[in-house]
């Protein structure tokens, strides 16, 4: 009876039916401390990739607000007949299909999730080692980052950015998010 009592309790933790401690989006130590694995997943990726513990934090509070399983607003045909979504975008980091595949075969973590919060700051990471390679944009221009990060960096290059005033102040918020995380996690991480 004990062991099936202790199953129970384990199957039931597993599954996340117990809900998590809830904390504040405004403060990264609360964020952090609400989930152990997470503070692990960020730091990892901090010392993996070189990309700050805020930055990756204000990246999924800007993209999914710290939802696993978010997606993109579906579109309408007339207003009233779906359509489907405006993008593939899914899960913490809201990266698309195309773009989670690449970083897939190209990370070795061909079994990642989007879904999981480890696996999308390590593909945040990842993505901004791309975009200073490819674009030489520093790991810590949090603005910049932000707007590659959306736009992608063919649409960086492009400027397609500059036609996007509501994109700009969400890459502005994104980065004033990234400096207060940063300096609030001097005191917990």
């Amino acid at each position: 009876m004990r062991f099936f009592f202790i199953f129970l309790l384990v199957v039931i933790n597993s599954c996340s039916l117990i809900p998590k401690k809830n904390f504040s989006q405004n403060h990264a130590c609360s964020i952090l401390d609400s989930n152990r694995s997470w503070k692990r997943a960020v730091t990892k990726t901090t010392q993996k990739w070189g990309v700050s513990p805020g930055m990756q934090l204000s990246f999924i509070l800007t993209e999914s607000n710290f939802r696993p399983r978010a997606k993109t607003q579906k579109t309408y045909f007339l207003g009233f007949f779906p359509t489907g979504r405006l993008s593939s975008a899914f899960g913490y980091a809201q990266a698309i299909d195309s773009t989670w595949e690449t970083y897939q075969k190209k990370s070795g973590n061909r079994f990642s999730s989007r879904t999981s919060f480890s696996d999308s700051v390590d593909f945040i990471g990842w993505y901004a080692t791309e975009t200073n390679r490819k674009l030489k944009l520093r790991k810590s221009d949090v603005f910049n980052q932000y707007l590659a990060y959306h736009q992608g960096h063919t649409g960086f290059k492009r400027g397609t950015y500059k036609q996007k005033p509501n994109l700009i102040k969400a890459a502005k918020r994104t980065e004033n998010n990234a400096v207060k995380y940063n300096s609030q996690l001097k005191n917990c991480l």
